[in-house]
């Protein structure tokens, strides 16, 4: 949902029954500008051009054999023009260049009107450009040679590359190149195997950029679980600021017009908040703050003039999309995130925390049966997040909500490793891949059985990714709470996982190899200790049914993951379900096989952990 610059018009992306539909309509009359079904179009984003021009990126799962491209999720910008009703593809018919984005598309407010950007790359040279688009043709032109290396880059308002952040794979060197005249100069670099900076935007003025990266030399506070600092950068000295949040944020806010830094937003127990630099911002931000307490607003979009926001509220329910028109003094619904879903049919979350059986506190959120206030001996799902270096929040889940419809208990813990809590908490789930990442979820268990809040004997426990390897862990490692469960696009073969990733990016030695294995543990590539915290290794352990789904286009964890742990489990004689789901990816993007792996799984757990 995105509200153009001036506030006339709001675009939003709806789901009609199980296809999608792009809508624009009038925010003051409601009038229809452009309605139009997308199908199954995945809708990544909306960028307004202008008043008259929507960017649209979308992706697909495609390879490009020809170019040595494996299977993946690729992008693509579609420009669409109101007062036509036609549609351009962003870098259609450039010379020798992929109509595909390199990074995503980028929207800016330049002296001569509303400009789009967009990385292309060669086919014949492999050289990756920055290109200019042309609004009415979708045609690119070149406007900055990049390096191959090159990862981030900033504009400024007038379009031109006043930084960018290169990162070298197999040294893992990580550089920042500052604008100097007509060329860029390295400015500062670092060996980074991992937790690498990164280049963020354009900083408080127009000479300045953001930077998020470890400088013990100038702050000696670890701020965020990757040990970085937010740092602003002035781009004709190279000065370093530290930039003076209270709170590690993890998302910046630019102001819609001018592109300049104004504020950030983090993560806690009570939902989103924000901190503003910017005081008008601010101003604002608390007006609505005070608008809707104790209900942690979230900023959705808002107009140049900061006098229209769009805002999400956690009503208790499923939630609403409010537009705060500041100049008329008012508040409108002008959305519901799940219009169909009764109020009376969304169960109570309640914030919860235990300890572990080593001492640490886990924290994590509790789902109860609608109806229910004062849980008792009630059956248990425990629904493991993926990531890992992710986290559940609070507010309506559809995947908890949906189990506890049923009669279902639902918790999701955020186990060690989980985001969101600060380092320490982090770099506690550093090679504790089906150890105490996963003891963490069955301490759990124990500890509402000891509360008497669910019965023992009646858990299962579901996840999807790396929590679809929980799940299957929880029926080969660390067993002995469930009676069942379901595989959602999980990993079962640890040591397959790496090695496909080494050999997709055709480097051994690459950031992700080492990122996962920090993570689970490992020593090197195709480290044989991994086997030993595999479930597709461990099938013979395995005492209860498993329902396996996975996307067949999932260019994250591969289907094979999936197939691999079903063949151990038929061969070792164990209870066994694999559903596949067509054109579906890693996100159960597609509205209708998002519903048909929440019917299988009630159906399964229903049958395995009846509520009655």
């Amino acid at each position: 949902m995105e509200l153009s610059p001036s506030g006339d018009l709001i675009a939003r992306v709806m789901v009609v029954g199980e296809k999608r539909a792009l809508a624009v309509s009038r925010i003051k009359t409601g009038e229809s500008v452009f309605a139009a079904s997308i199908g199954e179009t995945k809708v990544r984003d909306l960028r307004w051009i202008g008043e008259e021009r929507i960017l649209i990126t979308t992706s697909q799962t495609h390879s490009l054999p020809l170019l040595g491209v494996p299977r993946s999720e690729l992008f693509f910008g579609m420009m669409l023009e109101l007062k036509t009703k036609e549609i351009v593809q962003v870098l259609r018919a450039t010379p020798d260049v992929l109509a595909t984005l390199y990074g995503g598309a980028a929207v800016r407010r330049t002296s001569q009107g509303d400009a789009v950007f967009a990385r292309g790359v060669n086919v014949l040279t492999g050289q990756i450009d920055l290109h200019r688009i042309n609004l009415s043709s979708g045609r690119g032109r070149s406007v900055s040679a990049m390096d191959r290396d090159t990862e981030d880059y900033v504009l400024n308002a007038e379009g031109e590359v006043i930084a960018e952040s290169r990162y070298v794979e197999r040294h893992g060197r990580w550089s920042l190149h500052l604008r100097e005249g007509w060329r860029l100069r390295q400015a500062w670099a670092v060996d980074a195997a991992l937790d690498t900076p990164s280049l963020v935007g354009m900083g408080r003025s127009a000479n300045t950029v953001i930077v998020s990266a470890r400088r013990p030399d100038l702050s000696d506070t670890a701020e965020s679980e990757t040990g970085h600092v937010l740092f602003e950068v002035d781009v004709a000295s190279g000065d370093w600021v530290r930039l003076p949040f209270e709170r590690h944020p993890t998302r910046l806010i630019h102001h819609p017009r001018t592109g300049l830094l104004i504020g950030g937003g983090y993560q806690d127990e009570d939902g989103v908040g924000y901190e503003f630099l910017d005081a008008a911002a601010g101003r604002r931000w608390q007006a609505i703050a005070r608008a809707f307490p104790g209900k942690a607003p979230q900023l959705i979009s808002w107009t140049d003039a900061l006098n229209l926001v769009v805002v999400f509220i956690d009503t208790g329910e499923s939630g609403v999309y409010q537009l705060i028109d500041f100049d008329a003094g008012e508040a409108n619904i002008v959305a519901e995130a799940y219009p169909t879903i009764p109020a009376e049919q969304v169960g109570l979350v309640r914030p919860i925390s235990y300890t572990a059986a080593d001492g640490l506190e886990i924290p994590g959120y509790l789902t109860l049966p609608p109806g229910v206030e004062t849980p008792t001996n009630l059956p248990l799902i425990v629904l493991a997040h993926g990531g890992p270096a992710a986290r559940d929040v609070a507010g309506f889940d559809y995947w908890a909500q949906a189990l506890a419809s049923r009669g279902y208990a639902v918790l999701q813990p955020n186990f060690r490793g989980s985001s969101g809590y600060g380092r320490a908490f982090m770099e506690a789930g550093y090679g504790e891949w089906g150890r105490k990442m996963q003891t963490d979820l069955s301490d759990g268990v124990r500890w509402l059985a000891a509360e008497g809040v669910i019965d023992p004997a009646r858990v299962c426990i579901v996840g999807g990714s790396y929590g679809g390897y929980a799940a299957m862990a929880g029926l080969t490692i660390d067993k002995e709470p469930y009676r069942c469960a379901v595989s959602v696009n999980g990993v079962s073969d640890l040591r397959r996982m790496v090695n496909r990733v080494a050999n997709r990016q055709g480097e051994r030695n690459s950031h992700a190899v080492r990122y996962w294995n920090r993570f689970m543990g490992a020593e090197k590539l195709n480290d044989r200790a991994l086997d030993a915290l595999s479930p597709a290794m461990l099938t013979d352990q395995v005492e209860g049914p498993l329902l396996l789904i996975h996307g067949k286009n999932d260019t994250v964890v591969n289907i094979e993951q999936s197939r691999v742990m079903a063949d151990a489990m038929r061969r070792a004689g164990k209870p066994v379900e694999l559903v596949e789901l067509e054109s579906e990816d890693h996100w159960l993007s597609r509205p209708e096989t998002r519903q048909r792996m929440l019917r299988e799984t009630v159906r399964f757990l229903t049958a395995h952990n009846p509520v009655d």
